[in-house]
């Protein structure tokens, strides 16, 4: 077995984002050979991490919460109706299981489970950043599960393969694969200011970078230029890719950029924003540490809109 260290000393901005930090091993070799994951599921030290639905389950001992299950403190549970193999971390075999949802979020049970859902847990640093990424993984691929019981193809049943990284249809036998969907999400600049908007679903006061889907046959570049000249009006020069960041709502990478605004007059698009203007680089700062004098504020630190904020507002980065 190859076991690749997992690199804790990453430079790029991406690695401390909320979701991005992840220490398995994946061990993509194996996933077609079941004598390998019949003997890494075969190792009473693996570690189970356990889904109700869309909800990650945690252990709480002595005040500390984990991720990670044994068979024994699963055996109680309901079946599961998913297992993917994630990979090794430190020699450790780590699966994902997908257990029926409960009726509702019930927080912390009596027996000393706590569900809560992953958004939640990064918002309020319950986790490690690399257990976070974990479950964020195991979150995506489950999802991914969930919604592709059915052959695009011909409509057949699928079947989960690969120890959890494909889905075969019975009928055609046609291969399917897990998706990621790549996002532009970019902070428009202009000297000391930047355009921020928000959307009706956002918290209260609560402004954020514009983002928005890439399309087929469209650059990153291009992307960023078409979504803030469809949401708020405004012609755009350079973009610079700055960071990114694995966003499993269900399963999308959020590509940050910083862009540079050729325009100034704003034509907001109603049917996707609630409100868009100019923030100036001091206001940022405020929303940023929670002292705008009209208590804005904007996503908190896990966010990639956040890091974009910070690095124009506080680092000088520019298009």
């Amino acid at each position: 077995m190859i076991i690749r260290p997992h690199n804790s000393t990453r430079m790029e901005r991406s690695a401390g984002l909320g979701y991005a930090s992840n220490p398995l091993d994946r061990l993509g070799q194996y996933r077609d050979h079941p004598e390998k994951h019949a003997e890494f599921w075969a190792d009473p030290a693996k570690h189970l991490v356990v889904f109700e639905g869309d909800i990650p389950l945690l252990r709480l001992d002595d005040g500390v919460h984990s991720p990670f299950f044994n068979d024994h403190q699963v055996a109680g549970l309901s079946p599961s109706q998913e297992t993917i193999f994630l990979g090794i971390l430190a020699q450790t075999p780590v699966f994902a299981l997908n257990l029926p949802p409960r009726p509702a979020d019930m927080g912390q049970t009596d027996d000393g489970l706590v569900s809560l859902d992953l958004r939640s847990l990064g918002v309020q640093g319950l986790l490690p950043p690399d257990e976070l990424g974990i479950l964020a993984q195991a979150k995506s691929l489950l999802s991914w599960h969930k919604i592709h019981p059915f052959c695009a193809q011909c409509g057949g049943k699928t079947e989960s393969a690969s120890a959890g990284w494909k889905r075969q249809c019975t009928g055609c036998q046609a291969q399917h694969f897990p998706r990621t969907d790549p996002v532009s999400i970019m902070l428009l600049v202009k000297g000391d200011r930047c355009v921020l908007g928000r959307q009706a679903r956002f918290v209260a006061n609560s402004y954020s970078c514009l983002a928005g889907f890439i399309e087929p046959g469209e650059t990153l570049e291009d992307a960023v230029r078409r979504e803030l000249f469809e949401e708020a009006g405004i012609e755009t020069g350079k973009v610079r890719y700055l960071s990114c960041q694995p966003w499993p709502f269900p399963s999308s990478l959020m590509i940050g950029c910083l862009a540079e605004a050729l325009t100034e007059k704003l034509a907001i698009d109603y049917d996707e924003l609630e409100d868009a203007r100019w923030f100036t680089r001091d206001e940022v700062k405020g929303m940023l540490t929670r002292t705008h004098p009209d208590g804005l504020i904007c996503p908190p630190p896990i966010a990639i809109a956040n890091s974009l904020m910070h690095a124009w507002a506080f680092d000088g980065e520019t298009p």
